[in-house]
């Protein structure tokens, strides 16, 4: 493929991203229905610069739960995952690992609620299950992509296939292996963190009610603790004491919950069955009836939210592409001074680091339910991902001292010289993160957007889990097709040319 061809594939898959967001714009809600916006960030920059640390009641406890489950439940999915990504060769293996990882982390902490209630078993099967398909994923695809020579090198055994991959391919894959790890125990305390909002007594519990009763310097100081955590990772999580922080972890925090397995049984047999299934058994009439039940929750909420979603979806991607093309000079050497780029890097960590969640939760308290906020918060998050890749990346970039640029010609240097030489990466780095979107998405319905996560949350608290299993079975199948297509068009921009997008 030679380069012309290869720029206009990359254009037209911008063209088309651009495109189908601009054509959501007349139908998303956008409207803004806070009387008093400014009233309230002023409020809340006040509480952003006056921090309370000792407001939190239980404070400490909750920081140990949002560890402990992170740990728990990361540490699980990676071995999970590892083991299942030795036999990624296989279909049914790949398609299990896409299904589990297509039902977002809230979505089956609101299931095991029902099965073993406030418990720390809840957090930590909620965040192992998703967590274990996108493990085997990625373990998966490294295994794949690594260099063959080492096993081109053992003799052809399809008996011996398990222990060339073992003594062959992982000795190389490994290093790649343990950095995706570390990197997603920083996303799983995100996750945990949001596990609060449905309960769960991590810092996500207590900063839902300080936002909520007004107390904005509460929730500044446990968000700054949270970014604290994040910063000085790599000083505190280290390979060798991982092992003894989950071995206290278990001690202190063990997985248990108090089970009434008759309780199990019956959402198992009867509560998640179609109600027009729960009769005396299977007939012509229960079908019709289930035909009927099924067309009525497609009209009133699996189509409305299947819509919003994609909509929220969509213009999320774009604001997060203009905003990551935006930010990533910020982290470049020769846009930016040494000081310039540390106050940069601290933006887009902080930004980065906050859960789309929470962000979404303050930009709702500023503007009214819409999809406004969402897409807000999800851009902001996502595009400080992006722009810190993309800044690392550019860092590593060699120009000719002519190309370097001036005082003067800083802007030209980042549109003609900067821009064409990251954008396929920035493409490839955005189509991953579109997925990853699409799951966001969706429980955003749980602060009141209407996206399928709103209806979900409906169906729960109506006790109807009937609806809530359909419901979270679309939001599944549209996370999958979004997965899919993705994925299709990083095959085919990669082609030759092997991009890096795992750590997106």
């Amino acid at each position: 493929m030679n380069s012309t061809s290869r720029s206009i594939q990359f254009r037209t898959v911008s063209l088309l991203i651009a495109i189908s967001a601009l054509l959501c714009l007349p139908f998303a809600d956008l409207a803004t229905t806070q009387l008093s916006p400014w009233t309230a960030l002023e409020r809340m920059a006040t509480g952003a610069v006056t921090p309370d640390f000792g407001a939190t009641e239980y404070l400490w406890q909750a920081l140990l739960h949002t560890v402990a489950f992170a740990l728990q439940g990361i540490s699980l999915a990676a071995v999970t995952g590892f083991t299942c990504a030795l036999f990624y060769q296989h279909r049914s293996v790949r398609m299990v690992a896409a299904v589990i990882r297509s039902v977002h982390e809230l979505f089956w902490a609101l299931i095991f609620l029902q099965l073993f209630g406030l418990s720390s078993l809840t957090a930590v099967l909620a965040l192992w299950i998703p967590y274990s398909g996108i493990f085997t994923k990625v373990f998966g695809e490294i295994l794949e992509e690594i260099d063959k020579a080492a096993l081109a090198a053992l003799p052809k055994s399809s008996n011996q296939r398990l222990s060339q991959r073992l003594y062959a391919e992982l000795p190389i894959a490994w290093p790649h292996i343990v950095s995706y790890a570390r990197y997603r125990f920083e996303c799983g305390m995100r996750s945990s963190i949001v596990l609060g909002f449905v309960g769960l007594p991590t810092l996500g519990f207590h900063l839902e009610s300080a936002f909520r009763q007004g107390d904005y310097s509460e929730a500044a100081a446990l968000l700054y603790l949270f970014y604290l955590l994040i910063a000085t990772m790599r000083w505190w999580f280290r390979g060798a004491l991982i092992p003894l922080y989950l071995a206290v972890s278990l001690v202190t925090l063990t997985p248990t919950a108090s089970v009434d397995w008759s309780l199990v049984w019956e959402f198992i047999s009867y509560d998640i069955v179609p109600a027009p299934l729960r009769g005396e058994g299977f007939s012509w009439q229960s079908l019709g009836q289930l035909q009927s039940w099924l067309s009525l929750l497609w009209q009133q909420q699996i189509l409305p939210g299947s819509i919003d979603t994609l909509l929220l979806s969509q213009l999320a991607l774009l604001a997060t592409a203009m905003l990551a093309l935006l930010w990533f000079p910020l982290r470049n050497y020769l846009l930016f001074s040494a000081m310039s780029r540390v106050l940069g890097n601290l933006f887009l960590i902080i930004t980065r680091s906050t859960p789309e969640f929470v962000l979404a939760f303050v930009a709702l308290l500023l503007l009214g339910p819409s999809l406004l906020p969402a897409i807000i918060a999800l851009a902001l998050h996502n595009g400080a991902i992006i722009a810190h890749l993309c800044g690392g990346y550019s860092n590593n970039l060699l120009f000719r001292t002519d190309d370097k640029p001036t005082p003067f010609s800083r802007l030209s240097f980042y549109l003609y010289q900067l821009l064409p030489r990251i954008y396929p990466q920035f493409i490839t780095w955005l189509l991953y993160r579109w997925e990853i979107i699409q799951r966001e998405t969706a429980i955003l319905g749980f602060l009141g957007i209407t996206t399928l996560g709103f209806y979900v949350d409906s169906a729960f608290e109506e006790l109807r889990f009937d609806r809530a299993l359909v419901l979270i079975i679309a939001c599944a199948l549209l996370n999958l097709m979004i997965d899919t297509i993705a994925r299709t068009l990083r095959r085919r921009l990669q082609a030759p040319v092997q991009l890096s997008c795992r750590d997106a």
